[in-house]
């Protein structure tokens, strides 16, 4: 079943082509890498899906009753997070800000909100201050506020972007296990050795053209061969 399925997506700013006519789906409970050049639009494809970016041409549609309200999405780190003035907890309830109808969060919001961060494994963190933590702690704090907000589809943008290689891998590990679970899974990285290792299919944008199918086709493509070979940098 189709979770994600974008058509002919073309977008363009100040004349300039920054997608064009990119196509692929995503099933449900798939988990894609998308991966590239620096400026090839893998970011900019993500703000399209969550529909912060008009589109030239071209079409996001959502299925299994997903919405663009529904999407759990991971933006790469930056300093205003890391220095964010809240307590764990508080960072990972702001995923239902735009969902409560009253000043309050109810019950079954603060459930998930704990259930999440058990998933995570930061519910011992709750009432630690966020900007305190390392670096590591805090994306898995911000993975579990988008898991909050998903309906099953997390769209992550770099998520190890910073990290030492071990809480690389432990946030590596994390979203494998999510992905086992049931989210489907729409990661952007630089690091294609680690895509094609824990990925389903790959989608490889080019400013010559692009790539989208199964990790063993996108091998015997040699599409991404210069980027294997350097390690992805």
């Amino acid at each position: 079943m189709s979770q994600l399925k974008i058509e002919n997506l073309t977008v363009v700013f100040d004349g300039k082509c920054v997608l064009n006519d990119v196509s692929f789906e995503v099933k449900k409970g798939e988990y894609l890498c998308v991966v590239g050049e620096n400026g090839s639009g893998k970011t900019t494809l993500m703000k399209c899906i969550l529909g912060l970016i008009p589109l030239k041409k071209g079409s996001v549609l959502f299925g299994d009753g997903t919405d663009g309200r529904s999407v759990g999405y991971l933006p790469q780190q930056s300093t205003a997070k890391k220095d964010f003035p809240a307590s764990v907890e508080e960072v990972v309830m702001s995923a239902f800000l735009g969902k409560r109808r009253l000043p309050f969060y109810n019950t079954k919001m603060r459930e998930k909100a704990l259930d999440c961060m058990k998933t995570l494994g930061v519910l011992a963190l709750k009432d630690s201050s966020f900007a305190e933590l390392s670096g590591g702690q805090q994306q898995r704090v911000l993975l579990a506020r988008a898991l909050c907000a998903s309906s099953g589809l997390l769209l992550l943008d770099e998520p190890v972007n910073g990290l030492d290689p071990t809480a690389t891998k432990q946030m590596y590990d994390v979203i494998k296990q999510l992905n086992v679970k049931g989210n489907t899974v729409v990661m952007i990285s630089h690091d294609i050795p680690s895509a094609v290792r824990f990925a389903d299919r790959i989608l490889h944008l080019s400013h010559n053209g692009c790539f989208f199918g199964t990790v063993d086709e996108y091998l015997l493509s040699g599409f991404g061969d210069g980027f294997l070979k350097d390690g992805a940098k």
